[in-house]
């Protein structure tokens, strides 16, 4: 106890510890207050022993200590997580979610039934975690980066169709026992605020916000928003921690094998052993009353590797939250002991914080340990340890614990209105599990009257709950004087909205709140309206929120129906939003719907006399195949107009882009429209000449992947001879978009017109899976036939540059011609790889190792995927988000691609770094010496 360092106005109590408890790694306390815990006792790698157990611990005298410790359950391989609900308990072991209950009253847990199997356990630190209760009346938890395919258990037997949780969390009906995937992504934590905002953290980026729900997303299959999850720390996902205990010995063995290479690993914070949020984990928003109220709502977090407990203040945005630091050089929670491992945190019934401290000599994954480093380690050190603390403010008085089982549900509204969120949060849990509709009456009023705008909120939950709100009770929460409620209202009326014209009517009023929560709300709320009374709605919306990706998404998430009378309605405004208007356009060249198009068909001609600007938009937008359907409709309806609008805009960008006088800028904008022309073979191979602009011949390429003529892949073959390697790189990317393409590509190389080596045959085998039968076998030709390079000889071979004179000037042209388009470095390039901020702490050996063997050890936040499109275009990058509608891969220079899952025919892992192979084509070992000498300088 006395090697922590707090912050002022706090200290640390000691509630339970060995032998008591060992391992814990998360917490749920019941109504009695009572604290079942799970002990993770097989953490590392002994699951298969079973070691992992469920343990309840009792405080008889309520004097914060708990003295009385029963296994209320064991057996279990790699627990995770835990939740009390019903009298009984749910646990997450991979792969499944177990039901748990004491019948008897032995402390004992006499039910054990599978609830739900098919969550992944192929990452110790990626497993199933966090079971918190929702606003909604779900049971949230967290699926984490192994994923699953989970199935619901009946009589022992898994049932239905799976739900696929990859990048994506889930909610549990504690009454039904259903589930359903949500929105999320993180890895080990997630917790709400008193508003049902969410929030989770991974590893190395230790607080994110999960922005919108899934489910209002769904609605419409054309809408390609943003990542649900938003890193918002001001500092940076992976900040600086400020460890107040010494770096462990092995930590700095293991960073300095890394840097010279002798074991290969990622090297972090620039190859200094500690000082930067490596393992952070167990988000959570403090709810108490045990702290003083000016720290109510911050963002606790743990570092584990540091032996630390990380927080931040949240400010309200808008939409979004920004996570600020408080502490300077310093942490709210550090300790000289390297065992201290706070991997978790609840908040308490007695106002406090609790941390639950694992107690581990090491922590670390062990696959990230070097075997000349493991073999001297016990990785079950600390197996018959554990504590848990509680954080309490300098004033601190504690209460008695409330025994909220025995209470009346009718008394139970009263703790609604508790000063602590834990009592709260559990009368709601309670009243929505009970089901007694009698209290409707005693909700009604407080939803209407109390003082604590979150206990109003909860009482319009419970209501929902138990399937007794009213018309009356919303239209006074849509008057009420906070916007959380009032937000909270419109959702929570979604269901009656069909039915009540007077809730409709007041719902529309809120069109102008002043608060961005609130139209964030009504964004979504509003795909419940009949078309006619939401399409004007949704216009003013654009006109206020518009500008903001995420209000954008919502918006058009609420037009699964009606986007030509959408879309006519926008252009009205004197400055129409033309993000919003590209993607209604697009929306309805895909969907397609008759009415739609023919709304858009009839307003044409009146929008190409005056307002040609729009005009020539929409038509872009709808981005009709020539001699397609859609195409004929419009030729037409605008007696030819539009086609002839288009063949004017492709003339003149054919004469622009030809006129090697023009402004550079005209001419790469020019370029852009040729993809709603005709593919020329003649025309695009001039602006390949090399004697063309360089940013010139990369726009042809990006415009050369909308075709699907053969004579595109025959045309960059052509040209290949006259290309540089940076060029090449994105020549062969254009090459391998569309599987035809890939069949030119192969005999371009049998013929030798393309070197195999400028390729690459690990990109080839890449792609082998999405290609036909008589593909592969060429493929594997190849590489029978193939002279494989060496690549550690080539390693050996650059070794030279290591000790020759090295030029930083030479060094940054380098970096920017062959690394930038991934990486970033004072301020040139896109930090799209790893953070390269401090490079010179890792040594050049290491360096030029991870720049030529880039898949030595692929971090698999940086994996390649291939997505192959219904429109039979391959698209290739890092898998940077997913919703329910979309994928979004990013490549090099930033670039990234969102693709509706509409559009989506196949989708593969590569097993491989986004980063390719074979940078000694493009220098040799003087330009390496100079790349060196300006990373390290």
């Amino acid at each position: 106890m006395n090697r922590f360092r707090v912050a002022d106005g706090f200290h640390v109590e000691l509630a339970a510890a060995e032998p008591n408890v060992v391992d814990p790694v998360a917490m749920a306390f019941d109504a009695d207050g009572r604290l079942f815990v799970i002990e993770m006792r097989g953490y590392s790698e002994d699951d298969g022993q079973m070691l992992g157990r469920v343990r309840m611990l009792e405080d008889l005298d309520d004097d914060g200590t708990y003295e009385k410790s029963t296994i209320f359950a064991e057996g279990f391989s790699w627990p995770t997580a835990i939740f009390c609900t019903q009298g009984g308990i749910l646990v997450g072991a991979a792969p499944e979610i177990y039901w748990l209950k004491d019948e008897d009253g032995d402390g004992k847990a006499d039910t054990r039934q599978v609830l739900f199997t098919g969550f992944r356990s192929s990452n110790v630190q990626g497993l199933l975690n966090t079971f918190q209760w929702g606003l909604d009346n779900r049971i949230h938890g967290v699926t984490s980066s192994s994923g699953g395919q989970v199935q619901k258990v009946v009589d022992g037997q898994a049932v239905g169709s799976p739900i696929s949780l990859r990048g994506r969390d889930f909610e549990i009906d504690p009454l039904t026992m259903e589930m359903k995937a949500i929105s999320g992504g993180g890895q080990h934590g997630m917790s709400m605020n008193q508003w049902g905002d969410k929030f989770t953290c991974n590893n190395s980026d230790h607080l994110q916000q999960i922005v919108y729900e899934d489910r209002y997303i769904a609605r419409n299959p054309y809408v390609a928003s943003p990542s649900a999850r938003k890193s918002i720390a001001v500092d940076g996902g992976q900040a600086s921690v400020f460890r107040t205990s010494p770096v462990e010995a092995w930590r700095v063995i293991r960073t300095e094998l890394r840097t010279t290479n002798v074991v290969p690993g990622p090297i972090e914070g620039g190859g200094t052993a500690a000082g930067y949020f490596t393992s952070a984990t167990g988000i959570t928003i403090f709810r108490g009353d045990g702290w003083p109220a000016k720290y109510h709502g911050f963002a606790i977090v743990g570092d584990v590797g540091s032996n630390l407990v990380h927080r931040k203040q949240l400010n309200d945005q808008g939409i979004l939250y920004q996570g600020v630091r408080i502490d300077d050089n310093s942490e709210f929670l550090s300790s000289q002991d390297i065992w201290f491992r706070p991997v978790q945190f609840a908040n308490a019934p007695d106002g406090s914080l609790y941390v639950a401290d694992m107690y581990r000599e090491v922590i670390e994954h062990p696959e990230a340990l070097p075997p000349m480093i493991k073999k001297h380690l016990d990785l079950t050190s600390g197996r018959d340890r554990g504590r848990i603390y509680r954080i309490v403010g300098d004033d601190f008085k504690r209460r008695p614990t409330e025994h909220l089982s025995q209470v009346t549900t009718k008394d139970l509204v009263g703790f609604l209105e508790h000063s602590n969120d834990w009592q709260r949060e559990t009368a709601a849990r309670l009243i929505y599990e009970r089901q007694d509709a009698v209290i409707a009456t005693d909700l009604a009023n407080l939803a209407a009257s109390s003082t604590r705008a979150e206990s109003r909120i909860l009482a319009l939950a419970a209501l929902a709950g138990l399937n007794k709100i009213t018309p009356k009770v919303l239209l006074t929460a849509l008057d009420d004087p906070h916007p959380r409620v009032r937000q909270h209202a419109i959702r929570l009326a979604e269901p009656l909205i069909g039915s009540s014209p007077v809730l409709r009517k007041k719902i529309s009023s809120l069109v102008n709140d002043p608060n961005p929560h609130v139209r964030f709300q009504l964004a979504f709320t509003l795909g419940m309206f009949p078309i006619a009374e939401k399409t004007p709605l949704l216009a003013k919306l654009v006109a206020s929120d518009g500008a903001d990706p995420y209000a954008r998404a919502a918006i058009q998430s609420s037009v699964t129906e009606g986007a030509g009378a959408f879309l006519l309605e926008i252009t009205q405004e004197a400055t129409p939003n033309n993000e919003m208007i590209s993607l209604l356009a697009n929306q309805i060249g895909k969907q397609r719907k008759p009415d739609d198009v023919a709304a858009i068909l009839k307003q044409l001609p009146r929008l190409q006399q005056q307002s040609p600007k729009l005009f020539e938009q929409i038509v872009k937008g709808l981005n009709a195949d020539p001699g397609s359907e859609l195409a004929r409709q419009l030729a037409k309806a605008t007696q030819g107009d539009a086609s002839e609008v288009i063949d004017k805009m492709v003339r003149n960008a054919h004469q622009i882009v030809s006129d090697e006088q023009a402004n550079l800028i005209d001419r790469l904008k020019a370029v852009e429209v040729l993809r709603f022309g005709k593919f020329e073979a003649s025309r695009f191979a001039a602006l390949l000449q090399p004697t063309q602009p360089l940013e010139l011949q990369q726009a042809t390429l990006k415009v050369l992947r909308q075709f699907d003529s053969p004579d595109v892949a025959a045309l960059i073959v052509s040209n290949w001879p006259s290309m540089g390697p940076g060029l090449r790189t994105q020549a062969m990317d254009v090459l391998t978009s569309r599987p035809k393409w890939v069949g030119t590509l192969l005999d371009a190389i049998q013929s030798t017109n393309i070197p195999l080596a400028d390729v690459g045959l690990s990109r080839l085998e890449q792609l082998a899976p999405l290609l036909s039968e008589e593909q592969r076998k060429q493929i594997a030709n190849l590489k029978a036939n193939a002279t494989q390079s060496d690549r550690t000889a080539i390693v050996d071979d650059f070794r030279k540059s290591l000790t020759m004179s090295g030029d930083a000037d030479r060094g940054k042209q380098v970096f920017a011609k062959n690394c930038s388009s991934c990486h970033q470095m004072n301020g040139v390039g896109h930090p799209l790889g790893p953070n390269l901020a401090a490079m010179k702490n890792r040594g050049t050996e290491a360096i030029l190792v991870n720049v030529l063997l880039p898949n030595a050890e692929v971090n698999p936040q940086y994996m390649n995927y291939i997505c192959l499109t219904t429109d039979g275009r391959t698209v290739s990058g890092m898998l940077a988000s997913e919703t329910a509608t979309s994928i979004t891969l990013v490549q090099a220079d930033d670039k990234s691609e969102t693709i509706l899952r509409i559009d989506i025919d196949q989708l593969r892992s590569t097993g491989v770094s986004l980063m390719p192979e074979g940078l000694e084509k493009s220098i040799d070992q003087q330009a390496m010496a100079d790349l060196l000498i300006y990373l390290t300088q």
